[in-house]
């Protein structure tokens, strides 16, 4: 994948100190604040245009809320989120419709992002109505007969409802549909995590065919690094709402830095039996600190196995060890 991302364009996504932070209260709406949970917490990257950048990190790290933040789903507590050098944080209603039409979405739940009293080909075709990009019906119906073989589905399929289609046939209908008004940048959050293994290698290639031939940029949410690897160019750890570790995906998976990533892809099994009976096991001793209350200094040293005194103390900055190998960790 390194090859690839050096033939990558200029940056088409730049987020910066990003900021997501929920008041918690108990009672009604204007109960007083009692905390406050720190989603993503100053969390920098920028995505290349033509690359897939994955987000990955343990249930509950932020990268769900760092996608709906780009996507303006959640309106940031601060920082910058620049597409194409547009800032979205504080464009209205009318500036953010114009540029939906380049940033689209495919959910997690193939079952739940689907509406069930609408036929395949509705769903397709509404978001180029929303977005006036097809005129005519027979316009719309054409693109949606295309963009179903495009996605390997039977063009007859339009006149189904969701009901009738297995999982990996609506996350098919998911990805057509974000591909409906020809976006630049799609955001997948845990695309294919529902989806049975042998399923998720179709849906896998299908979403690299479509960037070579799109030239389509991805962000990548997930939280299996063994799928990542196969469709990433370089590849950012989450935790507790902050990045631990950024990397091309090789340099990431050959020479892991940070104490949490070697935990991560120490959890990953190896398909070969001799292997995986011989290898050392590195498990990441603890659970996950609330959000609510996160440790002081850094956020991991509670569970660290090479934590000194200052980690508990001073917050690590996230600095580059090497060319394009982010790391923050002060023991590094």
């Amino acid at each position: 994948m390194s090859a690839l991302a050096d033939a990558a364009g200029p940056d088409l996504l730049t987020v910066r100190d990003l900021k997501m932070h929920f008041d918690i209260s108990v009672g009604g709406l204007f109960s007083p604040t009692i905390g406050r949970i720190k989603a993503v917490d100053g969390v920098s990257f920028t995505i290349r245009r033509g690359e897939t950048l994955g987000l990955v990190g343990e249930s509950g790290c932020g990268k769900t809320t760092t996608g709906r933040c780009i996507l303006q789903l959640e309106h940031a507590t601060g920082g910058e989120i620049l597409f194409d050098g547009t800032n979205l944080i504080g464009l209205d209603r009318k500036q953010m419709i114009a540029l939906r039409q380049k940033i689209q979405v495919i959910f997690q739940d193939p079952y739940s992002s689907l509406n069930p009293r609408m036929t395949i080909g509705d769903i397709i075709a509404e978001p180029m109505l929303v977005h006036r990009t097809e005129p005519t019906r027979e316009a719309r119906d054409a693109r949606v007969r295309e963009l179903l073989t495009l996605c390997g589905l039977d063009p007859r399929f339009a006149t189904r409802y969701p009901h009738e289609m297995s999982g990996g046939q609506r996350q098919r209908v998911g990805i057509a549909r974000a591909l409906s008004v020809r976006p630049e940048f799609i955001i997948c959050d845990e695309a294919i995590s529902a989806l049975d293994v042998s399923i998720q290698a179709q849906i896998i290639n299908l979403l690299e065919d479509l960037r070579e031939q799109f030239d389509l940029t991805y962000l990548f949410i997930a939280h299996d690094l063994s799928v990542v690897r196969h469709l990433c160019h370089r590849v950012a750890v989450m935790y507790l709402g902050k990045l631990v570790e950024l990397a091309d995906c090789d340099e990431l998976y050959g020479n892991p830095l940070h104490p949490y990533t070697r935990g991560l892809l120490a959890a990953v099994p190896v398909p070969d039996p001799e292997v995986e009976r011989t290898r050392g096991h590195q498990v990441v001793k603890g659970e996950v600190p609330s959000p609510m209350n996160p440790p002081s200094g850094c956020v991991f040293h509670p569970r660290c196995p090479v934590a000194i005194a200052t980690c508990s103390r001073d917050v690590p900055e996230f600095r580059e060890v090497k060319p394009g190998h982010w790391v923050a960790c002060s023991v590094v």
